[in-house]
Parts: C-alpha cells; sequence; structure tokens
C-alpha cells in the first residue's frame, strides 16, 4: 500500500424483490436458514432499489456506515456476519492511475466507509432490508475483487437479510431453502431473467410507509414458536406449490401463476393470524384492495391481477400485461383518489407514462373516473382519500450492477465521508 491518503470506492445498484412463495420462518436464526423455498419476482431497479457506496482507506480509523444520510450502528451480528464473511474472501485489488495496490491480507487490518440510500421507504414491507444487505454484500465483493458467482454471494447476503439473497439476481429467483446444517446449500438461483415474461406490470400502494409494529424478525419467531398452521404450510403446502409456481413462471401460465401468488400471500398472513399473539400486518386498506381485485378478476373469468402483501400493509398487484395495469390504475385511482391537492406524478411514482395511458395526466383526470363496470357491489365509497400514500408502477427487473457515473456516489472520493 503505497502511500497513505487514498481512498478507493465502489458503488453498486440493488433491485428490491417481493416473494410470490413466502419466506416466513427460519431453521437456524443466526445463519438465517428457513423453514421452507421460497421465489419471487425482482422489481425494476429503476424505481425501487437501493445505491450503496463502500470505500476503503488506510486513512479511516473504524468501520463506519450511514444510511438514508444517518449514521448507524455496524455492531449487529447481521453487519458483523457479513463483513467478516466478505472480508475473509477478498483478493488482491490493484489500480495502476491512483497507484493503491492492497494485498489480500490487507483487507483484515483496513477500515471500511459505507453509505447506502434506498429510493423508497424502509422498514414499511417493502423489502428495503433486502436490497439493503444485498447491496453491501455485491458492492464490497466488487471492492475487494471477491471470485464468487451471485449464488455464492447470495449464501453470505442472506446473512444479513433472509430475502437479500433473492435480490442477486434479476427476472423470477429461487431461495432453496438447503438441508446442511451450516447453510452453505441455502442459496438463491435464478428461475428465468426479467425478459423472460416482460408483460407483466407491477402497480404497488403504499398504503403505510410508517416502520411496521412487529417485525419481520420477531414475528417469524413467534410464528415458528407458536403457530401450528406454519408447521402445515412448510411441510405439506409449500414444496408443492414451489414446483407449481416454476411450472407456472416457465410456461408464462398468469392464470396458474394468479391462483398460487394470492393463495400463498393469503395462508402467510393467515400463518402470522394464527400466532400467539397474532399479528396483523394488513389492514382495512389492504383487505378492500383484495375486494376490488378478487370481484374484478372473477367477472372476467380468467385472472387479470395477482396480489401479493408482505409483512406490511403495501399491496403488490400484478397484471397480466399493460392493458389491464391502465385498467387497474383506473379502479384503483377511482377507490383510492389523491387528496384534491396532490399532483398526478406524485401519487403514482416509478413509470408514469401510465397516467397518459389512463387519461389521468390532466387535473380533473381523477374525478372524472366511473366506477369498474364489473363491480357491482361496491367495495366502499369513493371517499377513501389519503387511505394510500402513493402508488409504485414497475416490472421485473435486472439485478444488481456497478455505478461508473462517479456523480452517483454517496461518498466523497476525497475524504471518504458522505457528500
Amino acid at each position: 500500500m503505497a502511500t497513505e491518503k487514498w481512498v478507493f470506492m465502489v458503488t453498486a445498484q440493488t433491485p428490491t424483490n417481493i416473494a410470490v412463495i413466502k419466506y416466513w420462518g427460519k431453521r437456524d436464526e443466526v445463519r438465517i436458514l428457513p423453514v421452507n423455498d421460497s421465489i419471487s419476482v425482482t422489481l425494476d431497479p429503476d424505481h425501487l432499489c437501493t445505491v450503496t457506496t463502500v470505500a476503503v482507506s488506510p486513512a479511516f480509523d473504524r468501520d463506519r456506515m450511514w444510511l438514508n444520510g444517518k449514521e448507524i450502528s455496524l455492531s449487529g451480528s447481521r453487519y458483523q456476519n457479513c463483513l467478516r464473511e466478505i472480508r475473509s474472501r477478498a483478493g488482491d485489488v490493484e489500480d495502476m492511475e491512483k497507484g493503491i495496490k492492497i494485498r489480500k491480507k490487507d483487507w483484515e487490518k483496513l477500515n471500511l466507509h459505507i453509505a447506502s440510500h434506498n429510493n423508497f421507504p424502509t422498514a414499511a414491507g417493502l423489502a428495503s432490508s433486502a436490497a439493503g444487505f444485498a447491496c453491501l454484500v455485491f458492492s464490497l465483493a466488487k471492492l475487494m475483487n471477491v471470485d464468487e458467482d451471485p449464488s455464492h454471494l447470495s449464501a453470505i447476503a442472506r446473512q444479513g437479510s433472509g430475502s437479500a439473497c433473492r435480490s442477486l439476481f434479476g427476472g423470477f429467483v429461487k431461495w432453496t431453502m438447503g438441508s446442511k446444517e451450516d447453510g452453505s446449500d441455502s442459496v438463491a438461483v435464478q428461475l428465468a431473467d426479467e425478459k423472460h415474461w416482460d408483460d407483466l406490470v407491477i402497480i404497488i400502494a403504499v398504503v403505510s410507509s410508517r416502520q411496521k409494529e412487529t417485525s419481520s424478525t420477531s414475528g417469524m419467531r413467534e410464528s415458528v414458536e407458536t403457530s401450528l398452521l406454519l408447521q402445515h404450510r412448510a411441510k405439506e403446502v409449500v414444496p408443492k406449490r414451489i414446483l407449481q409456481m416454476e411450472e407456472a413462471i416457465k410456461n408464462r401460465d398468469f392464470a396458474s401463476f394468479t391462483q398460487l401468488t394470492c393463495t400463498d400471500s393469503n395462508q402467510f398472513h393467515a400463518v402470522c393470524l394464527d400466532t400467539s399473539p397474532p399479528i396483523f400486518y394488513m389492514n382495512d386498506t389492504s383487505h378492500r384492495i383484495i375486494s376490488l381485485v378478487e370481484k374484478w378478476n372473477r367477472s372476467e373469468g380468467t385472472p387479470q391481477v395477482a396480489y401479493t402483501f408482505d409483512a406490511g400493509p403495501n399491496a403488490v398487484l400484478i397484471a397480466r400485461n399493460r392493458k389491464v395495469a391502465v385498467q387497474l390504475l383506473q379502479g384503483l385511482l377511482y377507490y383510492f383518489p389523491p387528496k384534491s391537492d396532490t399532483d398526478m406524478k406524485s401519487y403514482v411514482v416509478g413509470d408514469n407514462s401510465i397516467l397518459k395511458e389512463a387519461g389521468l395526466d390532466g387535473a380533473s383526470g381523477v374525478e372524472n373516473l366511473q366506477p369498474p363496470p364489473e363491480i357491482k357491489d361496491n367495495i366502499g365509497s369513493q371517499d377513501q382519500k389519503g387511505e394510500v400514500s402513493y402508488f409504485i408502477c414497475t416490472r421485473p427487473g435486472k439485478g444488481p450492477i456497478v455505478l461508473h457515473d462517479q456523480t452517483q456516489a454517496l461518498l466523497d472520493p476525497e475524504t471518504g465521508l458522505p457528500k
């Protein structure tokens, strides 16, 4: 390590993911090993992602991390496990331009600065920890020249947050629970890339961006300890569903995909209710959205939209194609209009070009919406203003990437401190 003033940095972007066959319950709390396999869809990082900059310098006196601008402690076992695992796999790094040479053995002595930013609410049931830990592991692996494929990296990310292992791939991803005690075979694999089924459009209703009352970690622990339904689900139900879901994704069979996705989401929340004390992640607005989708699907005769809810009230709605997504958005905005002073472009974010297709890019668009014709009995009047904070329109997306544009870095290249 020639001169002592240098700072060496890498910035990466990692997507979040939404499980369509849920992970709920660990058989090993320390290694984060699940009681069942799970399958997820990676969401387009243009709309939902974590950006992380990692830096190393001989001038840093300790490991430090900033999340969304605030310094946080790295002392927790999950961070420590990820840092230890990555450091143990570090390789030699050389930057001829800056005259930097880091030998494999040097990494144990060098300290890191990490800055991470989510472009969506943290801890509100949108898998922010999944994207966060995946991005931490991916960016550190690039910084330290770790020679591992994404599946091997996924086993490290898993030790930070279980779902994080699935964010190391784009498209459709399976987290295999594995059987080994050390967790070496509990890894993520890609089932199909994001282009495989690119008709799908995903609309997320952010019902609440508040932090949830029961964290996923404690909720899972309580379910494992008290829910008989969880035991039955893990043993009898999920293994069959996993095979059926793999088949549905492979064949782009939307009817089967919808049936499996909705049923699995409902069973996951049934497990939460079967837990002692019961856990309530969904609220009345969540239930109203389910009712809207169920009635629409029934009236059409074939499923048009799948719904799934993670550990929170936010609805993730997967439309079979763009035309259906436009109708879905019109129905959602009829029942959950924005407050009168809201700009539509801040109420529908992500790919908001859909607003134009839905005839909603003007101010009066929402007021002129008619009730969806297929819903004969109302699921509630049109007075639900403010029940949905905003909508995100997105689609299946790609996996993690390195961002080479230095202006996107979250740390100053001279000091290694947040910009």
